[in-house]
C-alpha cells in the first residue's frame, strides 16, 4: 500500500492553487466521509485537494512531502493510543510548522481529556467525531483556512518586508532603482493577496520639447525582466498601447483580468500601476493601491530624478570628450575605444565594482587637458618641436587642474586619470616623475591603453601600426615605460583588446 493518497477536490473555479487538506485517521471510512463531506468546498475562488495518511508515522512523511498543508485532522488513537497527539508535537517542534491548522479527532473523547489536550499541545481545535456534522465540519474548515490565510500573509509580509529592508540597503550600496522597485512591488502584492497577479509600475513624463518617455521603476513576475539592472527594456507593445489610452481617459481601468491605476503626479506628469489579475480587486485592494501609488511611488520618482541626474552627468562626460577628440581631429572612436579597454584589464586586475563602474567614464576625460593646448601644436602634422613638447605636456597637469576641485568620483578619478596617464614605470614619465606602484593603478591602466589604441590607429603624424609591432613594442618596454603586471595581462588578452577597438573603429578607418 502507497503511504498515502492525494484526491482532488473542486478545483475549478480559478487558476489559483488549491487548498491542501490533509486527513491523518487508521480509519478508511472517516477518509471517505470527510472527502465527500468537503469535496465541493471553496475558499476565495479556490477549490480543496485531499492528501491522506492511516498511522502517526505516514502522517510524519505526509507533512515533511506537503509543508503547504492548510489544515489536517489528526486523530488521536491510531497505531498506539496518544500517537495523534505525539504527531502534533513532531509537526511543531522537529518540523517547526506552526503555520497548519491542526483540528484533533477522536472517537474516545474519555482517553485524551480536552481541557488537558488544548493546554499541552498546539492545536487549533479539538472535535470528537461524533459531533462534527456536516455542517460543522464545513464551518471549522472554514475557520481554520482563514486563518491559515491570515498566518501565510503575515510570513509573507515579514519576508517582503526583509526583502524591502536588504534592497534599501542595495540601493544605498549600488544606487540600483530597478532592485528596490521590484522588492517593494512584490510586499504589495503580498500584502493584497495577489499571489498569481503580476504588477509593475511605470511613470510617463512630457518634456519641454513634446517627446513622451515610460520608463519601468519596478516589476514582478513575468514582466521582472523588464527592470533588469543594466538593462534598458522596452515595454511590450500591447501594454503599451494599453497605458496610453488611461493616460489619454485620465482614468483608472478595471477589467476582470486587468487594474490600471492612474495617477497624476504633475502637470506633465504621471505614475501608471498596471496589474494582472485573476479576479477583479476589491475595496480593500484598491485603496491599498491607492496608498501605495500616493507615498511609495513618490520615493520611486525621487529616485529616478536622482539617476537620471547620474546619467546626464555621464552623458555630459560623453560630449565633452568627444568635442576634445574632435578639436584634436582625431578620427573618432578613440574615447569609446579607451573605455572599453580600460573597463577590461580593471575586470581582468579583479578591481572592486565601484571602480570598474568608475572609471568607465573616468576614462573618457584622460585628455581634457587638451583643450588648452593650441590648435598649432595640436593639428601639427610632424615631429614638435623642444618647445612645443614641453607645451603639449601640460596638458596632463591642466587636466587634472580642471577636474580637481569636484568631490564627484567620476571627476576624481578623471583628474587622477588625467595628471598620470603620462607618468612611466621607470620614473621618467610626465609631469611628476612618478614609479612604479607610486602611479596610481588608473593611471598605470590608461597609459596601456592610450599607447596601444594610439599605435593601432592613424593619426595625422603617423600611420597605423602592425598588431605584431605594438605587441612586440609593449614586450619591449614593460618594466620600463608600462606596468609590467598589467602589460602581461593585456598582451595574454589581446585578441580581446582587438575585439574590443572593432566595436568602435575610427571614421577613416
Amino acid at each position: 500500500m502507497s503511504l498515502f493518497k492525494k484526491s482532488d477536490g473542486n478545483t475549478t473555479q480559478s487558476n489559483l492553487a488549491p487548498w491542501k487538506i490533509a486527513i491523518i485517521d487508521d480509519e478508511s471510512g472517516v477518509h471517505d466521509v470527510t472527502i465527500l463531506t468537503l469535496r465541493k468546498f471553496n475558499f476565495e475562488r479556490r477549490g480543496v485537494t485531499f492528501v491522506s495518511a492511516y498511522s502517526a508515522k505516514e502522517g510524519l512523511a505526509l507533512f515533511k512531502e506537503h509543508p503547504d498543508i492548510a489544515l489536517a485532522f489528526v486523530d488521536v488513537v491510531m497505531e498506539t493510543d496518544d500517537a495523534g497527539l505525539k504527531l502534533i508535537d513532531q509537526i511543531r517542534n522537529e518540523l517547526n510548522n506552526h503555520s497548519t491548522r491542526l483540528i484533533l479527532r477522536t472517537g474516545q473523547p474519555g482517553q485524551a481529556p480536552e481541557e488537558e489536550v488544548i493546554r499541552q499541545y498546539d492545536i487549533n481545535d479539538y472535535k470528537a467525531k461524533t459531533e462534527l456534522s456536516s455542517m460543522k465540519l464545513k464551518s471549522c474548515v472554514y475557520t481554520a483556512i482563514r486563518s491559515y490565510r491570515d498566518i501565510k500573509t503575515i510570513e509573507k509580509s515579514k519576508q517582503g518586508m526583509e526583502d524591502v529592508l536588504k534592497s534599501s540597503s542595495s540601493v544605498l550600496e549600488s544606487q540600483s532603482l530597478a532592485q528596490f522597485g521590484s522588492a517593494v512591488l512584490k510586499q504589495i502584492l503580498t500584502l493584497l493577496n495577489l499571489n498569481s497577479s503580476v504588477l509593475y509600475l511605470s511613470t510617463q513624463h512630457t518634456d519641454l520639447y513634446g517627446d513622451t518617455k515610460m520608463t519601468v521603476l519596478g516589476a514582478s513576475g513575468d514582466l521582472v525582466g523588464l527592470c533588469t539592472p543594466g538593462i534598458s527594456a522596452e515595454i511590450p507593445k500591447p501594454i503599451e498601447d494599453e497605458v496610453k489610452k488611461v493616460l489619454k481617459s485620465k482614468a483608472h481601468y478595471q477589467s476582470e483580468n486587468r487594474f490600471i491605476g492612474y495617477y497624476p503626479t504633475g502637470k506633465v506628469s504621471h505614475n501608471i500601476l498596471y496589474i494582472e489579475l485573476d479576479g477583479p480587486l476589491d475595496d480593500l485592494q484598491r485603496k491599498t493601491l491607492e496608498m501605495f501609488a500616493s507615498n511609495v511611488s513618490v520615493i520611486f520618482e525621487n529616485l529616478t530624478q536622482k539617476e537620471d541626474i547620474q546619467q546626464t552627468q555621464k552623458e555630459l562626460i560623453m560630449v565633452l570628450s568627444d568635442a576634445i577628440e574632435m578639436r584634436s581631429k582625431e578620427t573618432g572612436g578613440h574615447v569609446k575605444r579607451v573605455i572599453l579597454m580600460t573597463e577590461f584589464l580593471s575586470e581582468k586586475l579583479f578591481m572592486s565594482q565601484e571602480f570598474i563602474e568608475t572609471i568607465r567614464y573616468a576614462a573618457a576625460l584622460h585628455d581634457v587637458g587638451k583643450i588648452s593646448i593650441p590648435e598649432t601644436i595640436l593639428h601639427k602634422p610632424g615631429k614638435l618641436t623642444e618647445d612645443e613638447w614641453e607645451v603639449m605636456k601640460t596638458h596632463a597637469q591642466k587636466g587634472y587642474d580642471l577636474l580637481s576641485g569636484t568631490d564627484r568620483i567620476v571627476a576624481k578619478m578623471g583628474a587622477v586619470i588625467a595628471k598620470t596617464h603620462h607618468e612611466k614605470w621607470d620614473g621618467s614619465g610626465y609631469p611628476e616623475g612618478l614609479a612604479g606602484d607610486d602611479i596610481p593603478i588608473e593611471g598605470r591602466i590608461m597609459a596601456i591603453v592610450d599607447v596601444v589604441d594610439a599605435l593601432l590607429s592613424k593619426r595625422c603624424y603617423k600611420t597605423p601600426w602592425t598588431v605584431e609591432e605594438v605587441k612586440s613594442y609593449m614586450r619591449e618596454n614593460a618594466g620600463k615605460q608600462f606596468d609590467p603586471v598589467i602589460t602581461h595581462i593585456m598582451l595574454e588578452n589581446f585578441d580581446r583588446i582587438l575585439e574590443l577597438r572593432n566595436q568602435a573603429p575610427d571614421c577613416e578607418e
